[in-house]
């Protein structure tokens, strides 16, 4: 797997009683993905957190194409759609590793916040390694 994309084994507990993936799961596969992109770039979360500077979700919107079921696995590519001097939006396509279909697409986006969650400056070390 490239760095922007990670893989996703649909089990049980990720489904509706009908086999299909519950749709709020795709954000939490979002934050995995987001958070593979961003270590595999050399930004560490816990270390931000450690110098008292979080993450949190702004905004975030899915759009559902075809559904995801038992058994399937997925892989969820991360880009980059945008950039502000406190925020990230991140790009989440998520396809059917078996057909290529596209399921899932969206769009989150999270603000850099200090531990009494008032917006900061994303770190010069990150504004560098994002572009």
């Amino acid at each position: 797997m490239t760095e922007d994309r990670i893989e996703v084994k649909v089990y049980y507990e990720d489904t509706d009683c009908g086999g299909v993936v519950y749709y709020a799961n795709y954000f939490r596969y979002f934050e995995r993905a987001r958070t593979e992109y961003l270590e595999q770039r050399g930004v560490s979360l816990k270390g931000l957190m450690e110098k008292g500077i979080c993450f949190v979700v702004v905004d975030a919107s899915a759009h559902y194409r075809q559904s995801g079921r038992y058994g399937d696995v997925l892989t969820i590519e991360t880009d980059i759609a945008d950039r502000g001097p406190a925020s990230i939006t991140f790009s989440h396509q998520v396809t059917r590793r078996q057909t290529g279909d596209l399921l899932v697409s969206g769009l989150v986006k999270i603000a850099s916040v200090s531990e009494q969650m008032k917006p900061i400056k994303l770190p010069e070390s990150v504004r560098q390694v994002l572009g």
